[in-house]
């Protein structure tokens, strides 16, 4: 019988893959746990091996297309000569999730310049009925037209959305079992920030990823607002038992919002703050009206292009694959945060920023502070170490630290956690 291969899906945060390469040509006999397809997702490249010992009998998507997980990539034949339907093979076992992929350049978003997103009539229609706003569907037809089986898949996926206030629910993945580990993204981000430690986690811990208001399929109520105080209070809402908290750049002044000012601090077992602040500097604000600004008028890439320097350190983005990987990385988190959530998410920080350098000494749980030597943003990090918290310096690395160097991290966060478990 034939062997399907997919399009996999490698931890709780991956939708979608691009396939990089086949290094096997269709025809060649493959042996089972050879290498015989090299796909991107998650801002890595990673080799697929084959399940079956035969023949790669018929590649079904092309080197550079990108598709969802569960999409049919290949069909291995025990040999040449065994009877293959193409089609048959493809009805029977082509199981995207969601909405297909879009497999185009990166184009200017309309809606991001603040005008309608094109949807076609249907499609509209189904958005009303479902009471979905469409603004906010990533559209797969031509020209980035939102078509109804867009809208289908993003009100099938909301409907597993975390509710933590009136009115408000939220995009919270999860993977593994154990003790409960909550991971909190930074400004313009979401967790596939974390995607490299995910799985090192999830193999003891249960994690829980928590996009905030306005990312990706979490609701974006209107507000002039996001702030610091109420994404610590989302974050409490999914809380149940205590947790090991982990946050990185924005998201560790959520996590240090959430040990200080809430009424239930014992639900925080510890605090784990990557590339921390606890005043947004100047550089810092102006990267940050920067992006917004960009969001605004430009496409995902652009949004991409223009923080990727600021992110990673010279010897990262000397590496022109690695580079031009990690660009379609961030461009994918950046279509997923529309410019009025980093406006939202802005004012909110700069109402935070420096409301809680006198708190650090009252921090009630066990704390470990992960600091990048080569950091533009948050240089002033070990900062927030003080008085008694550890603190791990990952030399070289810049604020994207859990990108440019995720098993230093990964290794750190594991350390610390065992420790306070």
């Amino acid at each position: 019988m034939p062997v399907a291969l997919a399009m996999p899906k490698l931890g709780m945060t991956m939708r979608e893959g691009r396939v990089v390469s086949w290094p096997r040509p269709v025809g060649a006999p493959v042996e089972k746990g050879e290498v015989v397809l090299v796909i991107e997702s998650e801002k890595a490249e990673v080799e697929i091996e084959a399940p079956a010992s035969g023949v790669l009998r018929h590649v079904y998507v092309p080197e550079g297309e990108t598709v969802p997980s569960g999409t049919l990539l290949a069909a291995i034949t025990a040999t040449v000569e065994e009877p293959f339907d193409v089609r048959a093979f493809r009805e029977q076992h082509d199981r995207p999730e969601g909405a297909p992929a879009v497999a185009r350049p990166l184009l200017v978003s309309p809606a991001r310049r603040g005008t309608t997103a094109p949807i076609t009539p249907a499609a509209r229609a189904l958005a009303r009925e479902l009471h979905v706003d469409p603004a906010r569907i990533p559209g797969t037809g031509p020209g980035g037209r939102v078509t109804r089986e867009d809208v289908e898949a993003w009100a099938a996926r909301r409907q597993a959305l975390v509710p933590v206030a009136e009115g408000v629910a939220l995009e919270v993945p999860t993977e593994g079992a154990g003790d409960p580990v909550m991971l909190l993204p930074g400004f313009g981000t979401d967790v596939s920030m974390f995607a490299r430690q995910i799985p090192e986690l999830a193999a003891r811990w249960r994690v829980r990823g928590v996009n905030p208001r306005g990312v990706g399929l979490s609701d974006a109520p209107d507000a002039d607002a996001y702030d610091v105080g109420t994404a610590a209070a989302d974050v409490a809402a999914l809380l149940d038992t205590p947790a090991h908290v982990i946050g990185a750049s924005l998201g560790a002044a959520v996590a240090l919002e959430l040990a200080l000012a809430l009424a239930r601090p014992a639900l925080v077992r510890s605090l784990t703050l990557i590339t921390p602040f606890v005043e947004a500097g100047a550089r810092l604000l102006a990267v940050i009206d920067a992006w917004w600004r960009v969001a605004s008028e430009a496409s995902p890439e652009a949004v991409a292009r223009l923080v990727l320097p600021w992110m990673f350190s010279a010897d990262y983005l000397a590496d022109e694959g690695r580079r031009e990987r990690t660009v379609r990385g961030l461009a994918a988190t950046a279509a997923r945060v529309p410019a009025s959530t980093l406006v939202r998410t802005a004012a909110g920080m700069r109402s935070w920023s420096g409301s809680r350098r006198a708190d650090l000494a009252h921090v009630p749980v066990p704390t470990l502070v992960i600091v990048a030597g080569g950091d533009l943003l948050t240089p002033d990090g070990k900062a927030v170490a003080d008085p008694g918290a550890r603190c791990r310096t990952i030399p070289g690395a810049a604020h994207a630290v859990t990108l440019e160097a995720p098993a230093a991290v990964a290794d750190a966060i594991r350390a610390h956690l065992e420790a306070d478990s």
